[in-house]
C-alpha cells in the first residue's frame, strides 16, 4: 500500500467516524470512532500495511503539530478559562493521570501475554 493511499484511508476512516457520530446521535468524536473503524478494519486484515506503517510512523513523528490548532481553539476562550482556571486545571490533571495509568495497565497487560505465549 503505498503511502498517498494509506493518508487517503486514514481521511476516509476519519469521514466515516464523523458521519456515523452525525447518524447516530453516539456522544463519541467523529474521529474516536473513525480509528475504531480502522481498528476493527486492521484487525480483520490481520497485520497492518507497510504504507500506512510508514505514514503513520511519519505522522507521529511531528505529532505535536497536529495540536497547534487545538491549543488555537483554546485561546479563543481565554476568558472563560481565566475564569474557570481551577475546574480546567483539574480536569488536565485527571486527564493526564488517568492516561498514565490505562497506559500502565495495558503494558502490564501486554506483557503478561507476551509472556505467556512465549518469545
Amino acid at each position: 500500500m503505498p503511502v498517498l493511499l494509506a493518508l487517503a484511508v486514514l481521511f476516509l476512516m476519519q469521514i466515516a467516524g464523523e458521519a456515523l457520530a452525525r447518524l447516530t446521535g453516539l456522544p463519541l468524536p467523529g474521529p474516536l470512532i473513525g480509528m475504531l473503524l480502522m481498528l476493527a478494519a486492521l484487525m480483520a486484515y490481520g497485520r497492518v500495511p507497510a504504507g500506512l506503517r510508514d505514514a503513520c510512523h511519519h505522522m507521529l513523528k511531528h505529532l505535536m503539530l497536529l495540536f497547534i490548532p487545538a491549543v488555537a481553539g483554546v485561546m479563543v476562550y481565554f476568558g472563560t478559562l481565566e475564569r474557570e482556571w481551577i475546574p480546567f486545571l483539574l480536569a488536565c490533571v485527571a486527564g493526564v493521570a488517568l492516561t498514565i495509568v490505562v497506559t500502565a495497565l495495558t503494558f502490564r497487560w501486554m506483557l503478561k501475554r507476551a509472556g505467556a505465549s512465549g518469545p
